[in-house]
């Protein structure tokens, strides 16, 4: 009796994988509509046929890669929230992936609107409004009585600062792109985002962690100025800041 051979199982992840990759590469650097398939097929080492069979075409390939962009920042607000009160700023910044271009791939993908970029918008509020919720948990941000508004707002404003990651770099000397390449640079910019959004959006002992966490070394923020404390009051106990300060929120230190 003939025994039946089993069909090899053919793992095309890493094939798969390859191909994505290398198209988000050249996307990110040469922009959607300029890569050619041929250009992506080279660049990961396969024959165009290949390209086609796991993609089908370049909005498929997009597709992809936008699905996968997603999937990664989602990874890390999980790490995030997961951190709870430990919560190390900078060091989330240094575990940041900086294998593959994802920060320039999604500038790309919002100045190269096309009918795919409504869904990733679309995954990113939700993926937002999810981490918001988990940071309220934890203690970090202030409830909402507009959760998603809220969470759709700063994602709005995040891909805005993003698109125009060239001129912040060019003003600022701070890469949105590449967060990882240097931490301390992106603490300044950092201290001053909670600034701005500290009184509406994160709790007062998140105000202080991050304060604490983005100063530069051997000054922590909570320190106080000479003749009062940390709250902004004089050693007599009457408030310096005078009355149309916000709070110790708002205080500059």
């Amino acid at each position: 009796m003939r025994s039946r051979r089993r069909p090899v199982e053919v793992d095309d992840r890493s094939t798969r994988a390859r191909i994505r990759d290398a198209g988000l590469a050249l996307f990110a650097a040469q922009g959607i509509a300029a890569t050619s398939l041929r250009a992506v097929a080279a660049a990961a080492g396969v024959a165009p046929s290949h390209v086609a069979h796991y993609f089908g075409s370049k909005a498929g390939l997009r597709t992809a890669c936008d699905e996968y962009v997603a999937a990664v920042l989602r990874h890390q607000q999980e790490d995030v929230v997961a951190s709870g009160p430990d919560l190390d700023p900078l060091a989330a910044l240094r575990r940041w992936p900086s294998e593959l271009p994802l920060l320039d791939y999604l500038a790309r993908s919002l100045v190269e609107p096309s009918g795919g970029s409504d869904a990733l918008v679309d995954q990113l509020v939700e993926d937002a409004e999810r981490y918001l919720a988990g940071l309220q948990e934890t203690g970090w941000v202030r409830p909402s009585a507009a959760p998603r508004t809220r969470a759709a707002l700063l994602t709005f404003w995040s891909l805005g600062s993003l698109t125009l990651h060239a001129q912040l770099e060019r003003v600022l000397g701070v890469s949105l792109t590449a967060p990882d390449r240097d931490p301390e640079a992106m603490a300044e910019y950092a201290t001053a985002m909670v600034e701005v959004l500290g009184p509406g959006l994160f709790t007062a002992g998140a105000v202080e962690h991050f304060r604490d966490a983005f100063a530069p070394s051997g000054e922590p923020a909570g320190a106080p100025a000479e003749g009062g404390d940390p709250e902004g009051r004089d050693r007599d106990g009457s408030d310096s800041a005078g009355p149309d300060t916000a709070g110790p929120d708002s205080e500059e230190h």
